[in-house]
C-alpha cells in the first residue's frame, strides 16, 4: 500500500530545525518535499557541526527523504520559478525571518488569490502579530520566554533542555496542523493559512507547570532529575556508578516498594511518608533511605530487585547505550540512510501503521535535484543552463 500522502507535493522555504523536522515527517508519510536552499551553501544547519561523517548532526536528523533545489529567492528571476513550483504544490511551508515572505510577495492573501487550493504553513518564533512579532527567536530564547528555564535545573542553577525542544514542539504542532488542513481541504476544496509559533507550541507543552502555578500559586521548584511533585520519582546511584531512574506513581506501588524492595515495612506507618505530598515535602529524608539501599547494589542487582517487585524504573543511558538499546534492536528500529558522505544509521519513524511502510530515502546534497525539478516545471536545457550562469540556482 502506498503511504497516505503519496501524490502530495510540499514546497518548503526552510532552514534550521522547526520547518525541516516538520517536513521530514510529512515526507515519511509519502509526500514529495522540495526543499528550497541557498545557492552553494544551502541550509545553514548543514554547517552546525561535522559529527556524522563530516556532516551536521542536526541536518542529517531533519532532512532525510527530501529533494533539494537551490534558488536565490531575492533574484529578479526567482518569481517565475516559484510560480511554477507553487502551481503544482499542495502545501507551502516556511520559517524564514519575520516578514521575509511578505516582502517576496508570498503573503497568504496573495497566494490564495493565485492558488486557492494551496495550504500555507508559517512557522515563526513569536507569531504574526503583537509586540514580539519581529523579534528573532532561537530555541533557547523561546525556552526562556515560555518559562521552561524557570522550572528546569536545580535550586541553584537553571538548565536548558539538551535538545531543541521549542523547535521540536513547533515542528510537531505544524505537522499535525498540516495533516488537519489537508483533511479540511478535501471537504472544502479550499486551501488555508496555518500560523505556528515556537512560543505558542512551547507554552502548550508547559501545561502542567502553568496550571500548577494557576492563579498566582507557587510554581513547581526546580528539582534536577527528580519529579517536582511526585516522590520517589527520580535518580539514584548504584555501587558501580550507574544511575537508575526510579518511578512510583501511587500508594499501591509505595507499599510494594517498602515491603519488597526496601524491606522496611515500618515506613508504611511513618507519618512523614503517608502520602505523596508528604513524601515529596520530605524527599531529602526519603532519598537518603533509598540511596542507602542502592549504594549497596550494583545496577544489575538493583534492576533485578525492582523487576521482581514490578516497580517502574529506567537506566539513565548515554548516547551509545541508546544506539545499542536492546529494545530498539528487537523492534528493528535502525535502518540505513544514504547521505552525500555515505551510508549512516538512522531510525524508523515512530508511527507504526500496518497499512503502509514509511517513505524513506536519502539526505540530499545541496541542490541535488535542481536541474531535475526545473525540467519537470517545463524549463528547457538552455533556460536551465542560463539559470546557473546568472546565479539564480
Amino acid at each position: 500500500m502506498s503511504a497516505p500522502l503519496c501524490g502530495i507535493t510540499i514546497v518548503s522555504l526552510e532552514h534550521a530545525i522547526a520547518a525541516p523536522l516538520c517536513t521530514r515527517q510529512l515526507a515519511e508519510l509519502g509526500a514529495r518535499v522540495i526543499k528550497i536552499e541557498r545557492r552553494e551553501t544551502g541550509d545553514f544547519a548543514r554547517h552546525y557541526d561535522s559529527r556524522v561523517k563530516g556532516q551536521s548532526s542536526h541536518f542529517i536528523w531533519t532532512n532525510r527523504s527530501k529533494q533539494s533545489m537551490t534558488l536565490d529567492l531575492k533574484h529578479d528571476d526567482a518569481s517565475p520559478v516559484l510560480a511554477r513550483l507553487l502551481k503544482q504544490a499542495d502545501v507551502l511551508v516556511q520559517n524564514l525571518a519575520p516578514g521575509a515572505t511578505t516582502k517576496m510577495g508570498l503573503a497568504y492573501e496573495d497566494l490564495h488569490a493565485q492558488y486557492p487550493q494551496l495550504i500555507v504553513c508559517n512557522i515563526s518564533g513569536y507569531g504574526n502579530d503583537g509586540p514580539y512579532q519581529s523579534k528573532k527567536a532561537y530555541d533557547l530564547l523561546v525556552q526562556a520566554e515560555a518559562g521552561f528555564l524557570s522550572i528546569t535545573g536545580t535550586d541553584d542553577k537553571m538548565v536548558k533542555s539538551g535538545i531543541s525542544i521549542a523547535d521540536i514542539a513547533a515542528a510537531t504542532q505544524a505537522h499535525a496542523a498540516i495533516l488537519a488542513a489537508l483533511i479540511q481541504r478535501s471537504k472544502t476544496a479550499e486551501g488555508s493559512r496555518i500560523d505556528i509559533s515556537m512560543l505558542e507550541a512551547m507554552v502548550e507543552w508547559m501545561g502542567f507547570p502553568l496550571y500548577y502555578a494557576y492563579d498566582g500559586a507557587e510554581p513547581p521548584n526546580r528539582s534536577g532529575a527528580d519529579h517536582a511533585s511526585i516522590y520517589p520519582y527520580g535518580a539514584f546511584n548504584t555501587s558501580d556508578d550507574r544511575v537508575i531512574m526510579l518511578g512510583l506513581q501511587n500508594e499501591r506501588e509505595w507499599e510494594i516498594f517498602c515491603r519488597e524492595v526496601l524491606a522496611q515495612e515500618d515506613l508504611l506507618a511513618d507519618p512523614r511518608f503517608s502520602n505523596n505530598a508528604l513524601r515529596s515535602s520530605n524527599r531529602e529524608l526519603l532519598r537518603e533511605i533509598i540511596q542507602n539501599l542502592f549504594s549497596s547494589l550494583n545496577a544489575a542487582q538493583a534492576s533485578a530487585k525492582l523487576d521482581a517487585a514490578k516497580i517502574a524504573f529506567a537506566n539513565v543511558n548515554a548516547m551509545q547505550d541508546v544506539w545499542n538499546h536492546p529494545q530498539l534492536k528487537s523492534l528493528n528500529r535502525i535502518v540505513e540512510t544514504h547521505t552525500p558522505a555515505g551510508i549512516v544509521k538512522s531510525f524508523l519513524p515512530p508511527g507504526n501503521d500496518s497499512s503502509y511502510n514509511p517513505t524513506l530515502s536519502a539526505v540530499p546534497s545541496v541542490g541535488e535535484h535542481t536541474r531535475e525539478i526545473l525540467a519537470e516545471l517545463g524549463f528547457d536545457t538552455q533556460e536551465i543552463d542560463k539559470f546557473y550562469t546568472n546565479g539564480l540556482v
